[in-house]
């Protein structure tokens, strides 16, 4: 795992990261993790940047798809995406989309609002987390509250 700013050579050293090596990053940062269904967690990964893709997403947008659970699941510490090779709008997203422990989720969802390109990767995110193909290998009770959690995130964004 990549935890400390020290690990992402100085940001003005060199040239911004290309999707490439953002997208090979973040499998890289997230190998061995698993989603709620046990399947690899690098396929959510994917499947959130292609939905920002095909929704019409910037490269910034769709960096920070490929790395919008990084800094919440541990994979990489804030000071190290701080100190990437990234984009200050993808920083800014991922930080947006990231959630804070005990942090209301009104406050989350004003966060994710007030941040330019942050709804488009969350609207992505959230799309695939509720798509029912993957909730259906769930077991009821998780299927259940996680729909209701998503609709409700939804409806705080004002994505219907």
């Amino acid at each position: 795992m990549v935890r400390d700013a020290e690990h992402c050579p100085d940001p003005a050293a060199r040239a911004r990261l290309s999707l490439a090596e953002v997208a090979a990053l973040a499998r890289r940062v997230h190998e061995g993790q698993t989603d709620k269904a046990g399947r690899p967690y690098a396929e959510h990964l994917a499947a959130v940047a292609a939905g920002v893709r095909a929704r019409g997403g910037s490269a910034a947008q769709i960096a920070a798809a490929w790395l919008h659970d990084a800094v919440e699941d541990g994979a990489v510490s804030a000071a190290w995406l701080d100190g990437a090779a990234l984009d200050g709008a993808t920083k800014a997203m991922v930080l947006a989309v990231t959630k804070r422990p005990g942090e209301p989720v009104e406050e989350y969802a004003a966060r994710i609002l007030a941040t330019p390109g942050a709804l488009l990767v969350k609207e992505a995110d959230l799309a695939h987390n509720a798509d029912p193909a993957r909730l259906a290998v769930l077991d009821a009770p998780t299927r259940r509250r996680l729909t209701a959690k998503y609709a409700r995130m939804r409806a705080l964004l004002g994505l219907g």
